[in-house]
């Protein structure tokens, strides 16, 4: 078991114990990012949804918050995205 330690931590103090050989058990970075983008998915679905009852007599709060929430979602959706790529380019930027 490889032990990473922090600077400044304390002296001999372990703040986190890395296993190399061990995979991540729930499933990483890349499920959390489809896990992500599937809730944003699923809810403009329900927006799409409500828009389409509104069209045949449905209730228009329920529509509207549908839609906002949509809205919402993928504005986060968005942000978490330019974020990672101004990761990514300042990752890329970084001299080895």
């Amino acid at each position: 078991m490889a032990d990473i330690k922090i600077a400044g931590a304390g002296v001999g103090q372990n703040l986190i114990r890395v296993k190399p050989d061990q995979k991540d058990t729930n499933g990483g970075f890349d499920a959390a990012m489809k896990d992500a983008l599937g809730k944003v998915t699923a809810i403009q679905n329900e927006a799409e949804k409500a828009i389409k009852e509104l069209a045949s007599g449905g209730d228009i709060t329920h529509a509207i918050i549908a839609v906002e929430k949509a809205d919402m979602s993928f504005q986060v959706m968005v942000e978490v995205r330019n974020k990672l790529i101004s990761a990514y380019e300042e990752i890329m930027r970084m001299q080895v």
